[in-house]
């Protein structure tokens, strides 16, 4: 897939912090809270982006949103360079970048009605007239399964799951190339999280857009990505099509994370490889592999050297020194 196939790009991205200092002459320390990571995002796909809490999904997300400021690195949306835009061209590329927010109760503001929240970016950002504007938040609200009457109502007249079909029909409104859902089930019901699922796949389908999902559940990328990549301390350890990742993992902390997955059998039988300890502090990360401290299978190579991510075919790349022995135990 070419370049010019890609909505999104992100290139060689690190993201880092200041800690605040004891004393005016003790030294800097950063946050190295995004390291590195490079990956793109063709349009109609969905790309799923997973880890464990704190390892940088949250702030990859901000970033590529330009919601927070790149150290380095560059992002590029539909063949331009957003990477260093403030300003009226910021604002101006907002329309094509969207994001579904992961809890729809802190997300819409109790004190407007439905309609003035979904009507909201394109107030600020859309050239349409008044009327045509309500039309289009009537036709946004039916096709994320509310009523033009529901409209009328406040966010806490709505249940958890149409409160996210707010959210997502706000995120709509501009007609986005690119929309991030961020954990956009996790704070529903077991009994909606598939219906919202589904709502964000036909409305891929029918309006070509492309996602970006963070989430912590791998059943749910499993059920509604093309693609993941999972991220750890920052850097991106595994990438490539979803159904090859699960099937032959090529990082022991890819491995794990799958086999990490509740099963409906208690007696089932596992081969899992634990992970034991937590993850290391981001402002020193661990030399070689970072993943090293808590890997089952490293080795003095990967204590001192830093693995390079090496392609495993059909677009799967995975940075691990024993990959290949890891794929092999598997087989």
């Amino acid at each position: 897939m070419t370049s010019a196939d890609n909505v999104l790009e992100v290139r060689d991205l690190v993201v880092r912090y200041p800690v605040r200092r004891r004393s005016l002459f003790a030294p800097q320390h950063w946050v190295h809270a995004v390291n590195g990571i490079s990956f793109s995002l063709a349009k109609g796909e969905t790309l799923g982006i997973v880890g464990e809490s704190g390892c940088g999904k949250t702030t990859l997300a901000r970033t590529v949103m330009r919601l927070a400021e790149p150290h380095a690195g560059s992002i590029t949306l539909n063949g331009r360079d957003i990477t260093h835009l403030h300003g009226e061209a910021l604002r101006r590329i907002r329309k094509d970048i969207q994001i579904v927010f992961q809890d729809p109760y802190a997300s819409l503001d109790p004190r407007e009605r439905v309609r003035d929240l979904v009507r909201e970016p394109l107030d600020a950002l859309s050239p349409l007239g008044r009327k045509e504007a309500e039309e289009r938040v009537d036709w946004l609200l039916a096709k994320v399964g509310l009523s033009a009457a529901q409209g009328d109502n406040y966010p806490h007249q709505f249940s958890g799951g149409q409160r996210q079909r707010i959210g997502i029909a706000r995120a709509l409104a501009l007609n986005p190339s690119v929309v991030l859902a961020d954990e956009p089930v996790s704070a529903l019901d077991v009994s909606v999280r598939a219906q919202i699922l589904n709502l964000l796949g036909d409305l891929r389908d029918e309006m070509g857009l492309s996602y970006i999902l963070i989430s912590h559940d791998l059943a749910v990328i499993e059920h509604v990505c093309d693609r993941v990549a999972v991220v750890y301390l920052g850097r991106i350890v595994e990438i490539g099509p979803v159904e090859r990742i699960f099937r032959a993992p090529s990082h022991p902390y890819t491995r794990a994370l799958l086999e990490a997955i509740p099963v409906a059998d208690p007696t089932a039988p596992r081969r899992a490889d634990d992970i034991y300890g937590e993850l290391p502090s981001p402002v020193s990360p661990p030399p070689g592999c970072t993943f090293h401290p808590r890997c089952p299978l490293a080795i003095d190579l990967c204590r001192q050297t830093r693995p390079e991510p090496t392609d495993r075919g059909d677009g799967h790349f995975a940075a691990c020194h024993r990959a290949q022995e890891l794929v092999a135990q598997a087989g």
